[in-house]
Order: structure tokens, then sequence, then C-alpha cells
């Protein structure tokens, strides 16, 4: 039945998503493709069934567009990235697959930030990445202190839950 389910989603709905994707990718059809099936990759990943749907692709589409939200997220990090690598001398340059390793690491950084707001996101990054003390980050954005140890307490428990 589970298998049934999923594989009545996909013949119905498939051809549709792809179209979907390929209408917010610029009429590229692999790319759209990759994500359709990326799309139903989730949905079994989940490993339940999916739920009586009244608008199947609804539905699909909600999940495609998580993904293409999440690749686009990824690529803006990765461009930002390779730019700061751009301007270090070659000899402090890490390999490929340091840079690897660090672009995976600032991509999960990124995903256990998301749900903070701008200023707790900034205070974390300031703190951790930057070195700065609280005192600090709070001339940096112009808050108390109190107000840092509140953001900072914020980020560590988003962290927490993500991990």
């Amino acid at each position: 039945m589970l298998a049934q389910t999923h594989e009545g989603l996909y013949r119905e709905h498939h051809s549709w998503l792809t179209g979907w994707l390929r209408g917010r990718l610029g009429q590229c059809s692999d790319r759209a493709a990759d994500f359709a099936h990326d799309t139903f990759l989730r949905i079994l990943q989940a490993g339940e069934r999916p739920p009586e749907l009244a608008q199947p692709r609804h539905y699909l589409a909600t999940i495609a567009r998580g993904l293409l939200v999440d690749h686009f997220r990824r690529q803006d990090l990765e461009r930002a990235w390779l730019a700061e690598l751009a301007m270090l001398p070659e000899a402090s340059q890490p390999s490929l697959e340091e840079r690897a390793i660090l672009l995976e690491t600032l991509c999960e950084i990124d995903r256990m930030l998301d749900g903070l707001g701008a200023r707790a996101r900034q205070a974390f990054l300031l703190s951790q990445l930057d070195g700065l003390s609280y005192a600090e980050i709070a001339l940096e954005l112009g808050v108390s202190v109190s107000s840092v140890k509140k953001y900072m307490h914020k980020a560590v428990l988003q962290c927490l839950r993500c991990l």
C-alpha cells in the first residue's frame, strides 16, 4: 500500500512537477528533472505514507520550493565563500578537500542559524567567527550587553536543537 501511494503520486504528478520546476529554473530541463527527483526522494525519506491530499500539486510544489530555496541559499553562501578565498594568498589557500569540508560546515551553520532573528544570528557570528566579546558585540550592534547575552542564549539553544 505504501509503495502504491508513493508510486501513484509520482506517476500522476511527476511530469507536472518537472514542468513547474522548469518554469522556475529558466527552462533548464536537466535541473528541473533533478529537483523533481529530489522532491520525491524527500517524500520517500520521510519514511511515512504521504497524507491524503486534496491538492497534491500544492504539496509537491511546497516541498520543491523548499528545495529550491535551500539550493539558491547554498549557492549564495558558496559564492561568498569563494570570494573570500580568492582574497587569500595562494600559500594560505586550503586544499580542495578542506574547501569542501569548510563549505559543508558553513552550510550546516547556516541551517542551524536559519530560525534566528537577524540580530541574534549576527551576535552569534560576531562572537564565534570574529571572536568579539559581548561588550564589543553590543557596541557593534548598538544594543546593551544584556541584549547580546539574550541573543547568544537564543543562538546556542537553536544550535542545540539542530544537533
